[in-house]
């Protein structure tokens, strides 16, 4: 089923091929005012500025020197974003171009790759609205030493035809310049790509170079990311039956470490001791198979002296379904590495995902094909995105008055009038349905969801009520597919096309627990109003939150005690820890990083 309004029922048609769309979000709008706006612009700059200035002598002279220069790092990003032409929203134009858009993302993209290739990876920057923050320059340093390491070692090079052939070998060996991640697909799309994204950024914290191994489901969503070499795991790969290898294989971390094939040893310099354990260690194995999915079976990963038992072995398996960057911060490894990266906790998937998650043509076609149809025009565009959980469900009645109860309390959506004497304002709200209702004060909303019920009801909402202050609605849902089918490319390709077009929104409202509604977050730049899961099966109260950090939760967090990580304590600063790696808005047993 092609992608289609579901308020016509129809195919939306394809306005033009891709070239003349492209041409066309290029072109500058007209108006005047100008050295007005500029003004303004300049006295904006000047006022923040001044603040950062007394926040940073505030932060050296009573918080210290490293505090100082952590607020630094953030008042620099901060000033790029604004001096590069980021700001909080960009004005839009033609197809939703924004008006000196930085299709690099401010050094985040390397340039030189093939435009035709991947349209996307240069044509998103003139769709999305918000910006919030520029690439530290520590990151933008780490993508370029990543990007040249993966040419050195991507498949098909000498370097990574020397790494398997000591994989068929048997047994890892010193001297080896390529360590690899190789990630396995586990779950549905939403989980595959979040797991990606910390995938990568465990290669980036460790010198690994990420592979992955898509099945047919997954073999036409993401463009290759990296310039001049592949990310796509060759087929001859030794290690058999991937797919089918299971939460808890014969060589997952934890089950060589009980049987002593591999071992995690604390440095410790004041102890002999130590020094003669670490000689005797047996060597390594082959492949280490990292299970951190919903299980958790290898939880071990998350400490100290496993990352450096782990930084032994050449080929790690990972099979995962989370996002567990931020219980990456905890482990004294990592910790000072991702302050540098991301002086700003929240900014870490935002800028990941937008770094390494580009939809092919296929997928991108459909992106922009609705997008310029339907919601264009818009002057305000609002994401829904809306998932049913089999633990937390409720009647469609209840969790429609929830949407509209959080809705007024939140003030997301446009108010309706309770008089129905305004017939003039009833027509203006509803005719703008149509894809021609652009300009002027003209809000479109966009549901996801699986079931079109949600749709059906908010549209007659704005045909049977006219929205306050004469605003012209359009609501409209791209698929209504009825049930998850991750084993299905198409069905994919839909889903990545909403997860976009939901990162194109100037506010978002998504479903708590939800990872495809975080990674819509994450690629928008928004902090969404979650809608809280209705455990016990009832609407809870209140029905929904504000997220206080765009970053994703980690829904199954380690629970490791100082006795099972025994440097955490000692190496860690508990305090920052806990100050950055809190409680989700929506699942008190997940955690997620917060500034």
């Amino acid at each position: 089923m092609e992608m289609s309004n579901a308020g016509a029922g129809g195919v939306p048609p394809k306005l033009e091929d891709d070239d003349a769309a492209a041409a066309a979000a290029e072109r500058e709008p007209c108006g005047g005012g100008a050295p007005r706006r500029e003004e303004k612009e300049r006295w904006r700059r000047e006022l923040v500025v001044g603040c950062l200035v007394a926040l940073l002598l505030f932060a050296f002279f009573v918080l210290g020197r490293e505090s100082a220069s952590e607020v630094l790092q953030i008042a620099s990003s901060k000033l790029s974003a604004m001096n590069g032409g980021f700001t909080t929203k960009n004005p839009s134009h033609g197809g939703g171009a924004a008006k000196h858009a930085d299709e690099l993302l401010g050094g985040l993209l390397a340039p030189g790759m093939d435009r035709r290739s991947c349209r996307s990876r240069y044509q998103a920057a003139h769709y999305y609205k918000h910006f919030p923050y520029a690439p530290s320059p520590h990151l933008l340093d780490k993508l370029r030493a990543y990007e040249a390491r993966h040419r050195r070692c991507a498949p098909g090079t000498p370097l990574y035809n020397r790494s398997v052939e000591q994989l068929r070998s048997g047994r890892s060996a010193g001297g080896v310049e390529c360590n690899y991640v190789v990630w396995l697909p586990f779950d549905g799309l939403g989980n595959r790509m979040l797991s990606m994204v910390s995938g990568f950024l465990y290669a980036l914290l460790t010198d690994r170079v990420l592979l992955v191994d898509l099945p047919h489901d997954s073999s036409d969503l993401f463009c290759e990311p990296f310039p001049g070499a592949t990310w796509l795991l060759p087929p001859d790969f030794p290690v058999a039956n991937l797919f089918g290898l299971g939460p808890r294989p014969e060589q997952s971390y934890t089950i060589l470490l009980n049987k002593k094939k591999i071992t995690a040893v604390v440095n410790n310099d004041d102890d002999p001791a130590s020094k003669n354990a670490t000689a005797a260690l047996p060597p390594p194995p082959a492949y280490v198979y990292l299970s951190l999915g919903y299980q958790m079976a290898d939880k071990l990963f998350f400490c100290g002296d496993d990352q450096r038992a782990l930084a032994k072995v050449n080929w790690l398996l990972l099979y995962s379904d989370l996002y567990f960057v931020p219980s990456l911060y905890s482990v004294a490894e990592f910790n000072g590495e991702l302050r540098r990266l991301f002086p700003a906790k929240e900014s870490a998937c935002h800028l990941l995902a937008r770094y390494l998650l580009h939809p092919t043509n296929a997928v991108w076609g459909m992106v922009t094909r609705y997008y310029n149809s339907y919601l264009a025009q818009a002057s305000r565009r609002i994401g829904v995105q809306i998932r049913m959980f089999n633990f937390a469900s409720v009647s469609v009645d209840d969790l429609y008055n929830q949407i509209l109860t959080c809705s007024r309390q939140e003030h997301v959506l446009p108010e309706t009038t309770t008089d129905n004497d305004n017939d003039d304002d009833l027509a203006t709200a509803y005719d703008s349905n149509s894809s021609n209702g652009g300009g002027g004060n003209y809000t479109a909303i966009l549901i996801a969801s699986l079931y079109p019920d949600y749709y059906v009801r908010i549209r007659a909402t704005y045909y049977e009520h006219a929205a306050r202050g004469r605003v012209r609605v359009g609501v409209f849902q791209p698929t209504h597919e009825e049930r998850q089918a991750t084993q299905r490319l198409f069905h994919n390709q839909k889903a990545l096309a909403e997860i976009h077009l939901l990162g194109f929104s100037d506010e978002l409202v998504t479903s708590g627990m939800s990872t495809f509604g975080y990674v819509g977050s994450s690629l928008a730049g928004v902090r969404p109003t979650i809608l809280m899961p209705a455990h016990g099966h009832r609407v809870p109260a209140p029905p929904c939150r504000r997220a206080v950090s765009m970053e994703p939760c980690n829904l199954t967090p380690p629970r490791l005690g100082e006795a099972e990580c025994r440097e955490m304590a000692a190496v860690v600063d508990k305090e920052d820890v806990a100050r950055h790696v809190k409680v989700c808005e929506d699942f008190d047993r997940g955690v997620k990083f917060f500034d």
